[in-house]
């Protein structure tokens, strides 16, 4: 590779890769004390807690970088654009989580050997890779004898280390040794749940790909809707998954579980392990734990990707959405020749849809009770003797006083002797309730009387103001008593 083709192949690693857009961030400070505060490897926190979490940090930290003006949800919002967090659908409740991603893995691991270094080339390690690369060596020698020579000979030195224990004479690891190998150990193993959030990731894209062939294939070419329907589970079968299965296997063992289990404890037990620093000792005592952990998270993942794309097959989901990618790609052809005639920014008009409307789910707002309930208490008022008068006064300015009106219309049928007309009876009594008594006589004359609508009349009452009014209205009359 020349450097011309190294330099531009870096220049777009730099500019997509999240680990190093991280790294380039003005926030890194914060950014990474606050996920590395709050997140690890196999940490899944619900969305609203972290914003709280973020929320209380910031207010700590403006008084050191006065630049934060965002609140917390900005920021994991920026952090989930810039591909640090994943939001994903929490799995034993409604709502989201969020989780790192591979990259910020990266990064934040980075920066921890850049803030505490550790000695890299130890004898520890030179050891193991001399045995990796003899082993490699031996197992892969075509010469049979080369290799029964080289395994008598790891034999004879196993039996001459045993007989030299058996006499005394080979003392155990001195402490500062025993030390160095620990830290290897832990140092490897801190590039596990990368790697596992790596495999992940793996085994999500090629889901991704695989539901694609399927969207892609035709009536010829149907091998991957025939492996899936004779249930050949694909992930499985690929290179991430078999590589997964392999070390879910060694780690999910019950009996090498507990093997590796006792080994910890005796190396904890150990007199040079109370030279080890807390955390040390914290990491080596849950190291099975966190294996486990991780391991589970990665096969869940694996065991979901390969249900939905088995499922994505068997409901004939597949498609409807294959349909659709064939009319999209129908329209898309179409739209071609139409370019030399019509012009992209040509306005079309208004166009309706045909599906639903869609709304967001922050509109609508939880019911509180606590609105309706009164801010200050009622007032408790004492019984007052009931007033039939002051009774009779509310009725009255709420009704028509009929009983009233009646008396008053026989009244004056008696002493004119004739025929009276609602006029006349406003004459002789007038109006008590103002307009409701013309309407309420109205109403008697056109239920008991007469209406001559060849002839009106004048009506008069005296409104709330004290004003004498008047109105002219079809001539109404009452020609015998009225009940």
């Amino acid at each position: 590779m020349s450097a011309v083709s190294r330099a531009l192949e870096l220049r777009r690693l730099v500019d997509e890769h999240a680990s190093l857009r991280m790294l380039r961030m003005t926030s890194l400070p914060v950014a990474a004390a606050v996920l590395a505060e709050h997140m690890s490897a196999t940490t899944r926190m619900p969305v609203d807690d972290l914003h709280e979490l973020v929320d209380a940090d910031l207010d700590r930290l403006r008084e050191h970088f006065p630049e934060l003006a965002l609140t917390g949800r900005a920021y994991c919002t920026e952090w989930r654009q810039a591909g640090l967090l994943r939001r994903r659908p929490a799995e034993a409740a409604r709502g989201e989580t969020y989780e790192l991603t591979p990259a910020a893995l990266s990064a934040l691991r980075y920066l921890s050997d850049l803030q505490d270094p550790r000695t890299t080339v130890t004898e520890s390690r030179l050891v193991s890779l001399a045995a990796q690369l003899h082993g490699l060596a031996l197992e892969t020698d075509p010469d049979t004898s080369r290799r029964i020579v080289a395994l008598e000979r790891q034999r004879d030195e196993l039996e001459e280390r045993i007989q030299r224990i058996r006499r005394g004479e080979e003392q155990t690891l001195d402490a500062e040794r025993a030390r160095e190998r620990v830290d290897d150990i832990l140092q490897q193993a801190q590039a596990l749940p990368t790697d596992f959030a790596r495999v992940r990731d793996r085994f999500e894209q090629l889901g991704h790909d695989l539901r694609a062939r399927i969207l892609d294939s035709d009536d010829a070419q149907r091998s991957v809707l025939d492996d899936i329907f004779h249930g050949v589970n694909l992930i499985a079968d690929s290179e991430a998954g078999r590589t997964f299965q392999a070390f879910a296997a060694l780690v999910l063992d019950p009996e090498r579980s507990e093997a590796f289990a006792d080994d910890i404890d005796q190396v904890l037990s150990r007199d040079f392990a109370e030279g080890l620093e807390r955390s040390s000792r914290r990491e080596l005592s849950g190291l099975l734990r966190q294996l486990k952990i991780s391991s589970r998270d990665v096969h869940r993942a694996l065991t979901d990707f390969a249900r939905g794309l088995r499922r994505f097959v068997q409901s004939q989901e597949f498609q409807r959405e294959r349909e659709m990618r064939i009319l999209l790609r129908q329209a898309l052809a179409e739209a071609v020749p139409a370019l030399g005639a019509v012009s992209p920014l040509h306005s079309m008009g208004e166009l309706s849809l045909t599906g639903m409307t869609f709304s967001s789910i922050s509109q609508p707002r939880v019911h509180d009770p606590s609105v309706a309930v009164a801010s200050t208490p009622l007032a408790e008022n004492a019984a007052s003797p009931l007033d039939l008068a002051e009774l009779r006064a509310l009725v009255r300015e709420s009704e028509i006083d009929f009983a009233e009106l009646i008396t008053d219309v026989n009244d004056s049928l008696a002493a004119a002797g004739a025929p009276v007309s609602v006029g006349e009876v406003l004459a002789r009594h007038p109006a008590t309730q103002g307009l409701a008594s013309v309407v309420g006589l109205l109403t008697l004359a056109v239920g008991q009387g007469v209406v001559d609508r060849t002839a009106s009349e004048h009506v008069g009452w005296s409104g709330q103001d004290g004003c004498q009014r008047t109105a002219t209205v079809v001539r109404h009359e009452f020609h015998g008593r009225v009940r």
